[in-house]
């Protein structure tokens, strides 16, 4: 910088304005400061001001309780006995005292529940940042920071958590959860809470406190448990029906050892106690106490439907999250209505234990699962899939999980499981489920009311509560049943056709040229073919031609409407031509599909299958309350009769001819799949809508054998059941509506007959009469058949030298150049080239001389002169057969 004297003015100069800009920039920073000190007060107070108010809101705790009081849900039949006791497993409820549980279980719930249990003061600060880091870095907020102390404030006071709807209302509870956390744990003890908290959650097989689960899964005081067996209940409460030791101990066993796994690194036990746990055998005392107690606890298939209702119900209803809706079901004192009847199900009980209704070659099928402990601490698991290829290997190739007997069954077991702990494996834990094949379900509905008044899971010993259900839980193809919920009911409903719709039965393809076969053997194309042909004798290709032209997406949203809720809503899945077939992505349950064809049964009305009229609290105030039930609107009430009355000749004369009761209405539809692997019939009375399905639990193909009754034993079943049921019912039929009328109309045109020529088809007489809505039955008249003249040889159209008939023909497609049975009787295109005459001389040629080549010319003025003689004398002609006709005027 240049300091001499000649530049002193210009430095003083700059000085003055660098001191300028340094005090208007020190008065904007004072002022920028003020304004951010102002913001952040005014946000302080108004942050103090929202958290005042969450905490003035939140509820008080003040005489809380979270200890709960047992009290055990009744169940009651309609005759108000008690049908069943729901209780914590084999006993009641016993609260325990935080001196009764076991340290190693206290401290594995901590391990894997909540580490810093005992160093936090009620909300774990390291846990919320861990969520909240995953949170950011993965877009999703799904790792849980929620201590002991959270979990049994969120269980205990805010019950209704399921029903915040905005994330300011998550924020809201949760917020308020974390601050009462720190408020409780300034009131109770660590002891107290972990006493109260162990005391309360749910431990799976409907037991709630580990008191009830070590009595249900061990047989003993949870006093008693050891190391391994605490591991157990302590990796049951993340999720109680994954981690069930009793009907998932694969999954169990896994989480035992993260369990076991967390305690060692934690320092709650040796090494030694950890290898002990580790090679403990635990689960088969758990299966061998289940057996033991099985007698008194398993529930039937009817109070295993209803128990899964309920729950399901407390949760959308009453917003409960399912271990909340467990928790209520059976410890708060609950009274349900069942709306079962039990002379019914006692009557399907017989029939599906009776042998004769079903075939003879019965078998066992197999479901087993096995898990083991290597000697180097691996664990393996063996299912299904591992022993049907373990015994292919070794004994059959074509092995499909089905035995002849129950003892080989079990002896091939054996020797799997031996060659699976040849080499000093340890058993974990093992299944073994062994079911007569086929197999069958039942379900029957009240259509009027909507309540199930029997259903039947399967045949054989059921051996356990809340096992497989193949009436409610089990998907399965539905055949042509679907050809009604899909295809039918919206053509009609929807599309404003009729039972006497005519569509043209003759090969036909999918858009993806797979062609679409008919049912029977000879793949029979019957031509023209109305609705109600296509509904009594189940003819595939009609039934594709119809949804297509409704198009598969109002098939779908009428499938959705009644009550169908297994299906995939998309182009590729299941909105697609095969849906009429019940080509579908994951079947159906037996109980929808009664529940839909219920709706038709009940005019058109969907009310969805109940299994309770309704459930009071302790109090005895209505909980939930079935006995209005709640109808949905699915088909006009003529349509639904339309439907019925179709259905009623599947009975009489088409695909379901083995079904009667007698002189009792019955309406129904049959349903089979490829290669017979599943076999249905639905089908109601004025009374009753009753489904039975059929088939191997593995999906093999019903065989075909001479004589038995593989493919029909399902109608059998139906028969027998519903013959019994109505036996004592007066006869009446369905109800007609008073807007149905009757037209006169030709089968294969749909429209109104033509008397003298539907009525003349070579075939017999195409007339019937056919029911309709009033104003949607045909006005024109049959535009299918068509007399014509024809000469009575060659069949051709006649010509002038003809002998003239009149014959009856059907017009075919333009489109079509396929062989069906109406090509067959098609009017013939082209004209008879007419018939030579003969003359007089014609018939003398044989006694002239043979070498005589005199011809007569048909038009010469000789032969139209004898033609003429004759028809001035009256003479009547006569027919001389030859090359051609000719008339000849007799003297």
């Amino acid at each position: 910088m240049n300091f001499s004297k000649w530049n002193l003015p210009n430095l003083k100069k700059t000085d003055l304005n660098t001191k300028a800009g340094r005090k208007l920039a020190y008065t904007c920073l004072k002022i920028f400061l003020l304004l951010l000190l102002v913001g952040a007060v005014l946000g302080t107070a108004a942050g103090f001001g929202a958290l005042k108010g969450l905490i003035a809101t939140a509820p008080d705790i003040s005489n809380l309780s979270v200890t709960p009081s047992e009290s055990a849900t009744y169940i009651y039949n309609s005759d108000g006995s008690v049908m069943q006791k729901l209780s914590l497993g084999s006993s009641n409820r016993t609260i325990v005292t935080i001196d009764q549980i076991p340290e190693d279980l206290q401290h594995a719930v901590v391990a894997i529940e909540d580490e810093r249990f005992y160093q936090h003061k009620g909300i774990d600060i390291r846990g919320i940042l861990r969520a909240g880091i995953h949170g950011l870095a993965s877009g999703r907020f799904d790792e849980g920071a929620s201590t002991i102390t959270q979990q049994l404030l969120k269980n205990s006071v805010f019950t209704g958590w399921m029903n915040e709807s905005s994330l300011i209302d998550r924020f809201r509870r949760k917020f308020q959860e974390q601050y009462l956390a720190l408020q409780l744990e300034k009131k109770v003890s660590k002891e107290q809470i972990l006493e109260d908290y162990l005391n309360t959650i749910n431990l799976g097989a409907g037991t709630y406190g580990v008191q009830a689960a070590s009595r249900r899964y061990f047989g003993k005081s949870v006093s008693e448990l050891n190391l391994s067996e605490c591991a157990v209940l302590a990796g049951i409460t993340q999720n109680p029906t994954r981690y069930n030791p009793i009907t998932h101990p694969e999954e169990n066993a896994v989480r035992r050892q993260t369990v076991l796994d967390y305690m060692l690194e934690q320092g709650y036990i040796t090494q030694e106690a950890y290898d002990e746990a580790v090679a403990d055998d635990v689960y088969s005392r758990i299966q061998e106490t289940d057996s033991q107690t099985e007698e008194t606890s398993i529930y039937t298939y009817y109070v295993d439907a209803m128990i899964d209702q309920i729950i399901q119900d407390l949760m959308e209803q009453k917003g409960y999250t399912e271990q909340q809706a467990n928790k209520i079901l059976f410890t708060k004192g609950l009274k349900i209505y069942s709306v079962q009847d039990m002379a019914i199900q006692q009557i399907c009980d017989e029939e599906f234990s009776n042998l004769a209704n079903f075939p003879s070659g019965t078998q066992v099928g197999v479901d087993y699962a096995l898990s083991v402990q290597t000697t180097e601490g691996e664990t393996i698991h063996y299912g299904n899939d591992d022993f049907r290829s373990w015994y292919r290997q070794n004994f059959d190739s074509s092995f499909n999980l089905m035995f002849n007997d129950e003892d080989s069954a079990r002896s091939a077991l054996a020797s799997f499981k031996e060659s699976k702990t040849a080499n000093g494996e340890t058993i974990l834990g093992e299944r073994i489920s062994l079911a007569p094949q086929p197999q069958a379900s039942l379900v029957i509905m009240d259509q009027a009311t909507g309540y199930v008044k029997a259903i039947v899971g399967g045949r054989g010993t059921k051996e356990a509560s809340l096992t497989l259900n193949r009436a409610t839980a089990t998907t399965r193809q539905p055949g042509s049943t679907f050809k009604i919920i899909t295809t039918y009911a919206p053509a009609l409903d929807y599309d404003n056709m009729t039972l006497s719709s005519v569509y043209y039965n003759a090969p036909y393809t999918y858009r993806n040229g797979v062609p679409v076969n008919n049912w029977d053997s000879n793949n029979t194309y019957t031509g023209y073919t109305t609705i109600r042909e296509a509904i009594t004798n189940s003819i595939n290709i009609v039934a594709v031609k119809c949804l297509t032209e409704i198009t598969p997406a109002i098939g779908f949203q009428y499938a959705e409407r009644f009550g169908i809720s297994t299906l995939e809503n998309s182009e590729a899945l299941d909105v697609n031509q095969p849906l009429a077939l019940g080509g579908i992505t994951n079947g159906v349950t037996n109980l929808e599909l009664t529940g839909a064809f219920a709706a038709i049964a009940n005019q058109g009305e969907y009310i969805k299958p109940k299994f309770y009229s309704h459930i009071e609290n302790a109090d005895g105030e209505v909980l939930i309350d079935n006995r209005t039930p709640v109808t949905t609107k699915v088909l006009k009430e003529g349509n639904a009769w339309l439907l019925t009355s179709a259905m009623k000749d599947v009975v009489t004369k088409g695909t379901g001819t083995l079904i009667s009761l007698g002189d009792m209405p019955v309406a129904g539809k049959t349903g089979t799949t490829s290669d017979y692997k599943d076999i249905w019939f639905s089908g109601y009375t004025p009374y009753y809508t009753c489904t039975i399905w059929g088939g191997y639990d593995n999906n093999d193909d019903l065989p075909t054998v001479d004589g038995d009754t593989y493919h029909t034993y399902h109608k059998i079943l139906w028969n027998a059941i519903m013959n019994r049921i109505h036996q004592n019912l007066p006869v009446k039929d369905f109800e007609q509506p008073e807007d149905i009328v009757t037209a006169t109309v030709c089968k294969k045109s749909g429209k109104l007959a033509i008397e003298g020529i539907c009525d003349q088809d070579p075939r017999g007489s195409q007339v019937y009469e056919e029911y309709f809505i009033r104003g949607t039955e045909p006005k024109s008249s049959c535009d299918k058949h068509v007399a014509l003249t024809v000469c009575q040889e060659t069949g051709l159209l006649a010509s002038s030298t003809c002998t003239p008939v009149t014959r009856v023909f059907i017009k075919q497609p333009e489109d079509n150049y396929d062989t069906t049975d109406d090509t067959n009787y098609a009017p013939p295109s082209q004209t008879c080239p007419g018939h030579k005459p003969a003359t007089i001389l014609d018939g003398l040629k044989d006694s002239q001389t043979p070498d005589s080549t005199t011809v007569i010319d048909p038009d010469s003025t000789q032969t139209q002169d004898t033609e003429r003689r004759a028809e001035e004398d009256g003479d009547t002609p006569v027919t001389i057969p030859g090359d051609g006709d000719v008339s000849l005027g007799l003297p």
